[in-house]
């Protein structure tokens, strides 16, 4: 039955596509009079979500409502809900103002309510410009013209701000803002998360098509504690009389700031300083943003396809780039003959790397007698073998020594 609230609620909402689960389980609920923020990673079911809320994909399990009913089964849903999941479905050849006529004309409106769409999204005065010759900003606009032609009670917009320049960012701040205080619902999927931080009051965060936050943002912010960050003339002094006050859980920044962990009071932390003596040259609270809790939320969706490349191990021997030489060229082959060094070989003193450019000889290839190759170097304590008459060993002939051979031959 239609209740008439403006309420979307989302119960056990599941959706397979083969053996791959886009959306597994998940459960919110969007209330009327705030701008609610769904947020999660690429690839983590946002986009099948809205689309299954919208009737345009069927749940493999679970529902999901609007005022009570399932989108299909809502009379008229251009006067209850309006969505922007795109902003490319233009004709080309009509202007903005009878883009909008011709929605108006099929949800029964009459054609003064495209002149008042274009108007609340300030594009009154390129009604009649055609819109081939839009920007991206002004077709997002366009868009959310044609979401608000039947004065709907919820909006449903995903990535509204792509395209708009910081001037229509802000203006779809406050328009999204103004839409909730007058007690109707704003359901808004976006990556520009420092956007969103200043829009929303509640968050919807999901990773692997699984619910990880929902609640208020000042809820979310609170479970990560504050520091307050002190620049003072004797840092040390102040440390003696944080850690008597009982605030022990004390870092220094790479600037040589004092950060004071756990959500300490600023004010409690200057009144020590000032009792202690110390002079404060600056303090703030830092809190801890948006960006930084949605990723610590959402880390390791694709854990699996990433390397940390500094815990890497250094190769060894027998694998590519060992000892520090770079990996072989795509399709190398080892020469005929080649074998692997065993583990733990170790490469003999003075060994050096082959020059750039050096290429393996051809099978059989024997280098003439005395040559060096380029830059070569003897290991150390190496000798040069003999040359000429001193690389012939003396040579005895039978019977021993030839001083003596007359003498035993008269005997």
């Amino acid at each position: 039955m239609h209740d008439g609230t403006g309420r979307i609620v989302v119960q056990g909402l599941t959706k397979q596509f083969g053996p791959v689960t886009a959306v597994q389980n998940l459960d919110f609920t969007v209330e009327p009079g705030s701008v609610t923020g769904f947020l999660g990673p690429n690839g983590s079911g946002k986009t099948t979500t809205l689309r299954m809320l919208l009737g345009l994909v069927t749940p493999t399990a679970g529902v999901a409502t609007i005022n009570g009913l399932r989108f299909d089964d809502i009379t008229n849903p251009a006067r209850v809900v309006g969505a922007v999941l795109e902003a490319q479905s233009f004709h080309p050849t009509r202007n903005a103002r009878n883009h909008l006529r011709c929605y108006a004309a099929a949800i029964g409106l009459p054609d003064s309510a495209a002149d008042r769409a274009l108007d609340q999204v300030g594009l009154g005065v390129a009604a009649r410009r055609g819109v081939r010759g839009f920007s991206l900003g002004m077709r997002q606009r366009l868009a959310l013209a044609t979401a608000l032609l039947g004065d709907p009670q919820v909006l449903v917009l995903d990535e509204p701000a792509n395209g708009l320049d910081p001037e229509g960012i802000a203006w779809l701040r406050g328009f999204m803002r103004s839409f909730a205080a007058a007690g109707r619902t704003v359901l808004v999927s976006s990556h520009q998360l420092r956007e969103v931080e200043q829009t929303v009051d509640k968050l919807i965060i999901v990773s692997r098509g699984q619910t990880v936050y929902y609640g208020g943002l000042d809820d979310l912010r609170a479970t990560r504690p504050s520091r307050v960050l002190v620049r003072a003339d004797d840092p040390n002094k102040l440390v003696e009389a944080l850690r008597a006050a009982n605030l022990t859980n004390l870092e220094t920044t790479p600037d040589g700031t004092l950060a004071v962990m756990g959500g300490a009071d600023p004010r409690r932390v200057a009144d020590i300083a000032r009792d202690a003596g110390v002079a404060v040259y600056g303090i703030q609270e830092d809190k801890a943003d948006l960006e930084e809790i949605f990723f610590q939320l959402t880390s390791g969706q694709y854990g699996g396809a990433q390397q940390n490349l500094y815990t890497q191990q250094p190769p060894g021997p027998g694998q590519p780039g060992g000892f520090g030489g770079p990996p072989p060229p795509a399709g190398y082959q080892q020469p005929p003959g080649y074998q692997q060094p065993p583990a733990g070989y170790q490469p003999p003193p003075g060994y050096q790397q082959p020059p750039p450019g050096y290429q393996q000889p051809p099978a059989g290839y024997s280098p003439p007698p005395g040559y060096q190759p380029p830059g070569y170097q003897p290991p150390p304590g190496y000798q040069s073998p003999p040359t000429g008459d001193q690389a012939r060993p003396e040579q005895q002939p039978p019977g021993g020594d030839p001083s003596e051979g007359n003498q035993g031959g008269n005997a």
